[in-house]
């Protein structure tokens, strides 16, 4: 019978593989792991338990340690009062809860937390949107206008309070000069208004990358065929934006308001940190801010881990009203 030296030849090189693959034999459960299945999602599900347990480890430590234990810390420690070192605990009841929705200074921070959110939000939805737009019209030079614009995500916050602080002071800001030149009276130092308005900027600009990554990938996703066909019925460019691409990445838009809302309430802590400080006359000092202020600088613990509580609640039910209100107006049959 004859033999084919191709197959031959096939074998004896197998045969040699196998036997050098020998010598680094690895463990059966790893090859299990990172074989590739047919099935898919099958490849997901193990024999034993504790496989999936050692993976989910990493992860679930980080939410133990970083979560749910200062999250316990602080409902415990806003029913009670105690001192800076925890000597003497005497349990109050709602009567931290009491003593800050009493307080003017905590109603003016409510006030301009929100303030200062839904402006931000409104604006680096907007200039992220139309840079999305912007770029998407570019043929030339397209990648690099965008690597331009994501420049700023590589940034860290204290870095960029840090830039606009030095920028905007009014001894020596270039541009708190330039304002000064066209009869501005800039001094966040020493104007309320003017810091508001800084913070809003920074945070503006710290969180635009952001939001320009999302709406440039909703904006990719969008099916040429809908362009085209609204093109040939004679809309232009920017109406074909608002009437065909807008409803199709709405739900893009809906998930960023709510991380813009995350973002400001929980992360300008440190752009208004090394910018203001809260001043002038508590006139930046948000909700974040003053957790911080009346817990590690007056060491008012109780009241600090109150208003923690309260900032949480607050995030959650704009949350679920966000779900309930914008969802019905979005569009997910893309």
């Amino acid at each position: 019978m004859p033999v084919n030296n191709d197959s031959m030849t096939m074998s004896a090189g197998a045969q040699g593989r196998q036997q050098q693959a020998g010598i680094f034999q690895l463990p059966g459960w790893f090859t299990k792991l990172t074989t590739p299945s047919l099935t898919g999602l099958k490849a997901a599900h193990f024999k034993r338990n504790g496989a999936g347990f050692l993976l989910l480890a990493p992860q679930l430590l980080i939410l133990l340690f970083f979560f749910y234990i200062p999250a316990y810390k602080a409902l415990s420690l806003a029913f009670v009062e105690t001192d800076p070192f925890g000597m003497s605990v005497i349990f109050v009841g709602f009567n931290n809860f009491t003593r800050l929705f009493s307080s003017p200074e905590y109603r003016f921070s409510a006030l301009l937390t929100l303030a200062l959110t839904v402006v931000q939000s409104v604006i680096t939805l907007g200039l992220a949107a139309m840079l999305a737009f912007a770029t998407d019209r570019v043929i030339r030079g397209r990648a690099v206008y965008r690597r331009i614009i994501l420049l700023p995500y590589a940034i860290a916050p204290v870095a960029s309070g840090t830039i606009f602080a030095f920028m905007f002071n009014a001894n020596v800001g270039p541009i708190a000069h330039f304002l000064h030149e066209l009869g501005l009276p800039w001094n966040p130092a020493l104007r309320p208004m003017d810091a508001q308005i800084l913070v809003v900027l920074a945070a503006v600009w710290n969180h635009l990358c952001y939001d320009y990554i999302f709406l440039v990938a909703a904006i990719l996703s969008v099916p040429n065929s809908l362009m085209e066909a609204a093109a040939l019925d004679g809309a232009r460019p920017v109406r074909r934006f608002f009437t065909v691409t807008m409803p199709l990445i709405m739900p893009t838009f809906f998930f960023l308001m709510i991380m813009n809302l995350i973002y400001g309430l929980f992360e300008t802590f440190a752009l208004i940190e090394t910018m203001t400080g809260g001043g002038p006359a508590a006139a930046t000092s948000t909700l974040v801010y003053k957790v911080y202020q009346d817990g590690f600088v007056q060491l008012d613990l109780g009241t600090s881990a109150a208003q923690s509580v309260v900032l949480m609640g607050i995030a959650i039910l704009f949350t679920v009203l966000q779900f309930r209100a914008v969802e019905r107006r979005v569009n997910y049959g893309v």
